[in-house]
């Protein structure tokens, strides 16, 4: 899936509302639909680290694998990064690929695969995804308010732009 925009993006968070996520992190079910779990993941995000934008849009967007790929935990994440590559850009992209990998070794039961290799194998990127993934794992709380989805928009379309601002300069 190729997304045309932020708009698009927001669709696909709103698409989450009532979604659950099938076998997750260790085969664990979430006690909360995809749309809260991606509010608390990037309120998570937000408070530890506060000036780190992309960091908080990757955990915002890390769920929309499972929406796209119900029921197979297969290259979830690829799909996820893959589909938020082209607007967010390689930081956002890599940090969703990675935060289901510790270390050189994947996060949970097969098939998540080696992590890629290359540059997003750099330390502060592997630092980063581990701190996505922690976040993934505490975002679990029913009843818990973490703000909504059009607080984000703002962040995700700042994000794009200066994905687009950078990519037109290469």
């Amino acid at each position: 899936m190729e997304l045309r925009g932020v708009e698009e993006l927001m669709d696909l968070l709103h698409a989450c509302r009532g979604a659950r996520g099938a076998a997750c992190l260790g085969g664990r079910a979430l006690p909360v639909d995809l749309h809260d779990h991606a509010l608390q993941t990037a309120a998570l995000l937000r408070r530890s680290r506060p000036a780190d934008k992309e960091l908080q849009v990757a955990g915002l967007v890390h769920v929309v694998g499972h929406l796209l790929r119900p029921g197979s935990p297969a290259g979830r994440a690829d799909l996820a990064a893959d589909t938020v590559g082209p607007l967010l850009g390689e930081r956002v992209s890599s940090l969703v690929r990675r935060h289901l990998h510790r270390e050189d070794r994947p996060y949970g039961p097969p098939p998540y695969g080696p992590p890629p290799v290359g540059p997003v194998q750099d330390a502060g990127i592997t630092e980063d995804a581990l701190l996505l993934r922690q976040a993934d794992e505490s975002a679990r709380t029913v009843g818990l308010d973490a703000g909504v989805l059009e607080d984000w928009r703002t962040l995700l379309d700042l994000v794009s732009a200066n994905h687009a601002r950078l990519g037109a300069t290469d």
